[in-house]
């Protein structure tokens, strides 16, 4: 394994992150990322490649967030589909996709993400923004607060965040993906603590992390409770236009809290991540050594030589 120059050295905060995937996890670091999956004959394929630079309005404080969360979700995408394909979990291709294939030959998986893309802003827009709010307007005529009413917008919302990630958590090919997410935590706290990232030193530390997509996506929630307070309940159709068009000053607050929640260590950021933790004993599993393995192998190679470029 290269060594780096942290290894053995003091505790740090990194920027270095990363995502669970099929068999296998994805590392981002500041200047590389790889991804590392165990294929079915028990090897490790590591791909890598450069890390997207951040430049002019991007590295721009909330703005910033929103650039993040989609460029974390395009290059997610590709890596599971990626990671679905040399762990030899992927299927044979739908109808639809052999339709899409047919009708536009060499465009055919741009088009598909596209689609599967749209499918998904729109189940999500459905799920946390019109069932909530189209559920909670029901009951204009016996709570008088618009305060209320959005407490208990929330409420629905995160009810239904819970249920999907509870529901999921059953199945054995998601539960395989928390436990890679749990060996991504505990090696990222490994090489944060400066300790070198083998298997016995990575197995003792925790599977839950305060900078964190779960943590994230619970602190969106909550913090869409707080702005989306401001917006009228007069007119479901302009409440539900209102609240898409303020998910990126969401996006970029919660993005902001959960920043200085992984740079800091004080009580204000222990209430920060709590709930994100307390959700992380659900979304992070125990990993297996082989595991972890997978996870110093997508590791090791998006680790910056000095410690000055790796800082969070």
């Amino acid at each position: 394994m290269k060594e780096k120059e942290n290894q053995g050295g003091c505790p740090i905060k990194t920027s270095v992150g990363g995502q669970a995937l099929m068999e296998g996890i994805m590392m981002r670091g500041p200047k590389r990322s790889a991804m590392a999956v165990r294929k079915p004959d028990g090897t490790i394929a590591v791909e890598e490649w450069n890390t997207k630079p951040t430049a002019g309005i991007r590295k721009l404080p909330f703005f910033r967030g929103v650039f993040a969360l989609i460029d974390s979700l395009a290059t997610g995408y590709k890596c599971l589909m990626r990671s679905a394909e040399l762990s030899g979990e992927e299927e044979e291709p739908t109808k639809f996709e052999l339709w899409i294939e047919k009708k536009f030959g060499k465009s055919a998986e741009t088009v598909f993400e596209a689609a599967v893309t749209i499918v998904a802003v729109v189940v999500c827009l459905l799920l946390f923004m019109v069932v909530p709010s189209g559920i909670t307007s029901l009951l204009q005529q016996h709570v008088r607060s618009d305060f209320a009413l959005t407490v208990i917008e929330g409420v629905l919302k995160i009810g239904i965040f819970f249920a999907y990630i509870v529901g999921i958590s059953r199945m054995k090919e998601i539960h395989r993906t928390f436990m890679y997410h749990g060996a991504e935590h505990k090696t990222i706290a490994c090489y944060e603590a400066g300790e070198e990232l083998t298997v016995e030193n990575i197995r003792k530390y925790t599977r839950l992390h305060p900078r964190c997509g779960t943590s994230f996506l619970i602190l969106v929630l909550l913090i869409s409770i707080l702005v989306f307070s401001m917006v009228t309940w007069e007119s479901l159709f302009v409440r539900v236009l209102l609240k898409i068009v303020l998910i990126p000053v969401v996006v970029g607050i919660s993005y902001e809290l959960i920043k200085y929640a992984g740079r800091h260590d004080n009580f204000l950021t222990r209430i920060i991540s709590a709930p994100g933790l307390w959700l992380q004993h659900l979304t992070t599993q125990e990993p297996d050594d082989s595991m972890i393995e997978v996870a110093i192998a997508a590791v090791t190679p998006v680790l910056p030589e000095s410690r000055a470029d790796d800082k969070w």
